[in-house]
């Protein structure tokens, strides 16, 4: 059995041409293209062209290869920006005026790459070597493909703002491409060797793999469906209670539809640092059952970044020096070493091969079977993986979406975009070199902005912003030639800053539609901004999905999910679940305080009292450990101070807490506790989802109020905004996304089939229709309680549990 290995044009070049310094103050030169707007200029120059201009032609190859007494097949294709023919077919109706000595010198084909830049081309005095390397491959493909002997290329560079046009233009014969190629080709070859027998390996593992436990109830059929799905090239939502193993249900029919041929990428994909941890942990299940994989996970640059702050370039870093000379070393020791790549391994091996592990991370993603990373990484706009998504060609991945009642919110901040005005003062007073255009532009914008800021008292819909637009394309140009010219500002932090803001904003704006807002307001210090706010994500979603072969989209609070699928851009034809619960109802008890209430009228000392004696009768009843859930630090606070001294155990969570702050605060939960522990911490915080407390690690939570946002302009942006579309503004803009954070906090109890535990809703209004039902399935029936029998049945429920253990 041969296994063809395919690779981009891009990612190829990208691969094994670079070299040098990593340096992140040189702007243009190793990011010289734009993103959106540079897509919207590929398409209008395209249209632009004659008769003789075919433009997005898709262009591959598969070449037999033999290496180190391998022989396999590789297929390398992309996509040519434009094909142009130059010698037209002249008949008695058309003809085309050229001497003979033009069309002697002239080959009949020429390639066109096209690049949109901010900068302003004249500072070009050659291509990059990146793009010219493409051109070179897609004329190959084509020379060879159409048996040409001679054949040109054409680099177009095009400024964004001006449109002035910049060509570069070579010509190769046949002979010239061809052994320009087979260098290349040879000095992949190794990786392609390694890569076919590592696929051959994986393959056959995977299918002599096995589900590595005995199946739960529905556990099976949504196993089932999640392949179906797979196959079906569908998105499939699933609401997954606890327990149900929703983790592996999901990355198994997966990885089982790797090992046939139909995924060829598994990107895992999590909101939070704790879901990436179980993440890590299945895939290892299944390489302990036998199916090894290499299963990377990407770590934030600050995070891994071997100085305090990032600040990728030579004179700041020593590993910035030659990183690109090393790195693909490097990422080959690590490939042929280890199967699960975490952020200790790639800090080990970037530190062996003295490379920027961030970096290394990325480039080993390349070579991976699957990827555990944030949602960032495949659906922002300014982080997503281009190696992988730039040319938004469908390929065979599958996006997996942990926890994904979190995306929404994510999602359309990602695809919002804002500019204060302060920002912009702040670089004109940091320009040291007295660059008059620059400061004509940037004040210029300031205007534009100041003109908005005397329109709006405290919040305003902006209506029309074409004039700032165009003065910030503008300014792009010249900001541009000022980063590379301007290396050693002392204020470039805050220059660059605003810079990456505006190319944000300018890609934002070029997306707008009706499921955008655009408003001005002062943020908490009191600065003026104008924000771009995205207020549907699902359009933008759906053109990330649509670069892979499936998604599936689960979580424990996907409640109701008809909203989930509408925002995240779900398609009528694509399918939804309620995975049953596997939990005993017995070891469950749900009740709600019926005589008390967290609504802002109500928010004084007396019902404060009311609520702690609930919390206090409540964790008095049994020793062990406890989580109570409050809708913000403030009403927390405030309900801590009436508490101390007169709970047992009693903590709170710090609004600053580190990471091995959390970890110390979850790892007082312990195991048959002689005394209570009783932790005060905030819905929607770090502590309200994502933590597995199993057993009597945890044996009850109480959830005070409904969790609903407060009240401010952009939530009564939004409230608007979806009363006009479908008359259900204050359900989208508040009611879902409070219930959400009831439920996450709530799911903290009852993590296996053995435990068992209580919880305590408090607020009348979730004995409103509207409230409970959100409630999952396996919710009902629950008990309204007062005081009074709240204690008799939180007494019986727990006599019912002598015989157990905890």
């Amino acid at each position: 059995m041969s296994k063809e290995i395919k690779i981009s044009v891009r990612n190829l070049v990208e691969f094994i041409m670079r070299s040098g310094d990593l340096d992140n103050t040189r702007s243009g030169k190793n990011e010289v293209e734009a993103m959106q707007a540079g897509g919207r200029i590929h398409r209008k120059l395209q249209k632009q062209m004659g008769a003789n201009y075919t433009a997005e032609v898709p262009l591959s190859i598969t070449l037999p290869i033999t290496y180190d007494d391998v022989s396999f097949d590789l297929t390398v294709d992309g996509r040519a920006d434009g094909i142009i023919t130059n010698n037209l077919i002249k008949d008695d109706v058309f003809s085309v005026l050229i001497s003979p000595e033009e069309e002697m010198d002239k080959p009949e084909i020429t390639i066109d790459e096209i690049k949109g830049v901010y900068m302003d081309v004249n500072h070009l005095t050659e291509p990059v070597s990146v793009h010219r390397a493409q051109a070179i491959c897609y004329a190959y493909i084509y020379a060879v493909k159409y048996q040409h002997s001679r054949i040109g290329i054409r680099l177009t560079y095009c400024n964004l703002e001006t449109e002035s046009l910049k060509y570069f233009e070579e010509v190769f014969s046949l002979d010239e491409l061809i052994e320009w190629f087979e260098k290349l080709i040879n000095e992949y070859a190794k990786w392609a060797v390694w890569q076919m027998k590592w696929l051959l390996k994986r393959d056959d593992e995977i299918n002599n793999l096995d589900f590595p436990f005995e199946y739960r109830e529905g556990q099976k059929d949504l196993v089932t469906g999640v392949y179906k799905t797979i196959l079906r090239k569908k998105k499939l939502f699933i609401e997954a209670p606890t327990g149900v193993g929703k983790t592996i249900s999901t990355v198994f029919p997966t990885v089982k539809a790797m090992g046939v041929g139909i995924v060829n990428k598994i990107f895992y994909l999590t909101a939070k640092t704790i879901t990436r941890t179980v993440a890590e942990e299945t895939f290892h299940l299944l390489s302990e059952y036998g199916a090894s994989m290499k299963v990377t996970t990407i770590t934030a640059k600050e995070k891994v970044c071997v100085l305090d702050k990032p600040d990728c370039n030579p004179i700041s870093c020593p590993r910035a020096k030659g990183h690109y000379d090393r790195v693909n070393d490097a990422v080959f020791d690590l490939l042929v070493s280890e199967n699960e790549i975490s952020r200790d391994l790639i800090l080990s091996y970037a530190e062996k091969h003295n490379v920027c592990p961030f970096e290394m991370s990325l480039d080993v993603t390349l070579w991976s079977d699957a990827i555990i990373c944030d949602y960032n990484y495949v659906f922002d706009p300014n982080v997503y993986l281009r190696r992988f998504f730039m040319n938004d060609k469908q390929e065979d991945f599958v996006f997996l979406i942990d926890e994904a009642h979190n995306l929404v919110d994510r999602a359309r901040e990602m695809y919002s975009a804002i500019l204060h005005k302060d920002d912009f003062l702040i670089v004109k007073r940091s320009i040291k070199d007295g660059n008059a255009k620059l400061t004509r532009l940037l004040d210029q914008c300031n205007k534009d902005l100041l003109k908005l800021k005397r329109e709006c008292d405290e919040f305003e819909l902006a209506q029309e912003i074409d004039g700032l637009y165009m003065h910030l394309m503008g300014l792009m140009t010249e900001y541009e030639v000022y980063l590379q010219e301007s290396r050693g500002n002392d204020g470039r932090d805050e220059i660059v800053k605003l810079y990456l803001d505006i190319r944000h904003f300018l890609n934002i704006y070029e997306v707008l539609d009706d499921n955008y807002t655009i408003y001005t307001d002062y943020d908490e210090a009191g600065r003026f901004r104008i924000k771009l706010q995205c207020m549907d994500p699902s359009r933008n979603l759906m053109k990330c999905y649509e670069r892979g072969r499936s998604a599936v989209l689960f979580s424990a609070t996907l409640l109701p999910i008809s909203y989930y699928k509408e925002q995240l851009g779900g398609k009528n034809e694509d399918y939804a679940v309620y995975a049953p619960s596997s939990f005993s109802k017995e070891n469950r008890l749900i009740m709600v305080a019926a005589d008390v209430s967290t609504k802002y009228s109500r928010r004084n000392k007396r019902e404060y009292a009311k609520i702690l004696e609930y919390i206090k009768e409540f964790t008095r009843l049994r020793t062990g450990n406890y989580l109570v859930f409050f809708p913000s630090y403030q009403m927390m606070q405030s309900i801590y101070d009436l508490a101390e001294g007169e709970i047992t155990g009693l903590v709170m969570q710090n609004s600053s807490m580190t990471e091995e702050d959390r970890e110390l605060f979850l790892e007082e939960f312990v195991e048959e506790p002689d005394t209570s522990r009783v932790a005060f911490c905030v819905m929607g915080g770090i502590f309200s989802e994502g933590i597995d407390l199993k057993s009597s690690r945890l044996i009850g939570a109480v959830v005070v109020g409904t969790g609903l946002p407060m009240v401010c302009n952009e939530r009564e942006l939004f409230r608007g905004y979806f009363d006009a579309k479908n008359n259900n503004g204050f359900d989208y803009a508040y009611l879902y996304q409070g219930m959400n954070k009831v439920l996450q906090s709530a799911g903290r109890v009852i993590r296996t089939n053995e435990d068992r535990g209580a919880i305590l809703l408090l607020d009348e209004r979730f004995l409103q229709n509207q409230y409970y039902q959100l409630f999952p399935k396996e919710w009902f029936p629950f008990e309204p309680v007062n005081l009074d029998s709240m204690t008799n049945m939180v007494m019986d429920f727990w006599k019912g549990n002598n015989n157990t253990g905890n």
